[in-house]
């Protein structure tokens, strides 16, 4: 691509449509590089939207080798070890890391019926809505707030998350209403969260506080 000054016409462009708009695309409108669009948007102070980066972000979980789904066991396919599992066969660190004898037992002292309440370790209420073996245990429990909202208003949009109103937090059932609630996109509750909003002296509590939490989790990993 023949390397041109950039005109004013050029940047008006460029600031129009930089924020919400994938580069690739821009620099092709202008028959430019991507690298030459990038640093005459750096030059000029300009960046992607909260929302463009939101969206972009969805975008690529929901492709097919995000993640490394393209290289995950499929179904069907036989694994190596087919025909192999006898008694005493434990190759490697098998025998290390195997489920111990009594592990269902151990599930069966631990269970809870569908309906029963519990805290999580972020201090929301979550109700259990299934036994269904297939999900991992804690897909199995939905927070209280979001079954709340979706009993008035429906399944949460995609992209979107249900959220207490500024003031509203309660992890008591009988509290938890609609009217306590707001559904927000993740975009928009990014910019509601982001520390950066808040006065240095509040910023220090919250930093010491998530160093306090990092703390605690460590240790009860490694008693």
């Amino acid at each position: 691509m023949t390397r041109r000054l950039w005109t004013e016409s050029d940047r008006e462009v460029l600031r129009r449509t930089y924020a919400d708009y994938p580069t690739e695309n821009i620099a092709r409108t202008l028959e430019r590089t991507v690298g030459q669009v990038r640093h005459q948007a750096h030059a000029l102070g300009l960046s992607k939207s909260a929302e463009y980066i939101a969206r972009t972000a969805c975008e690529r979980s929901m492709r097919p080798d995000h993640g490394g789904r393209a290289t995950r066991f499929q179904p069907g396919l036989a694994p190596a070890n087919k025909g192999l599992r006898r008694p005493g066969y434990a190759p490697g660190e098998m025998a290390r890391t195997q489920f111990k004898p009594g592990r269902a037992a151990h599930e069966s002292a631990n269970y809870v019926p569908i309906g029963s309440l519990r805290i999580n370790a972020d201090g929301y209420l979550e109700r259990k809505v299934t036994d269904d073996k297939s999900f991992v245990p804690a897909r199995r429990w939905v927070a209280e707030h979001r079954l709340v909202w979706e009993s008035v208003h429906g399944q949460v949009p995609a992209g979107q998350v249900v959220v207490f109103r500024a003031g509203q937090f309660t992890s008591e059932a009988s509290q938890i209403t609609a009217d306590r609630l707001e559904c927000l996109t993740r975009a928009e509750l990014m910019r509601r969260n982001t520390i950066h909003r808040y006065p240095e002296p509040v910023k220090q509590v919250m930093r010491l506080r998530g160093q306090l939490s990092r703390a605690i989790a460590t240790q009860e990993e490694n008693p």
